[in-house]
């Protein structure tokens, strides 16, 4: 049962992770375009 649990919490964490390199990553190409980062999503002016 532990081992279901581990797995669950494992899954949980790289998910996050994922989505918190996915989030840099987009950021990275916005700035790089000469853009801001505001609530998600990229705005040149």
């Amino acid at each position: 049962m532990f081992g279901l649990i581990r797995t669950a919490i494992l899954i949980l964490i790289a998910f996050v992770a994922g989505l918190l390199f996915e989030r840099s990553q987009a950021s990275e190409a916005c700035a790089a375009q000469g853009g801001v980062m505001r609530d998600g999503v990229c705005w040149n002016e």
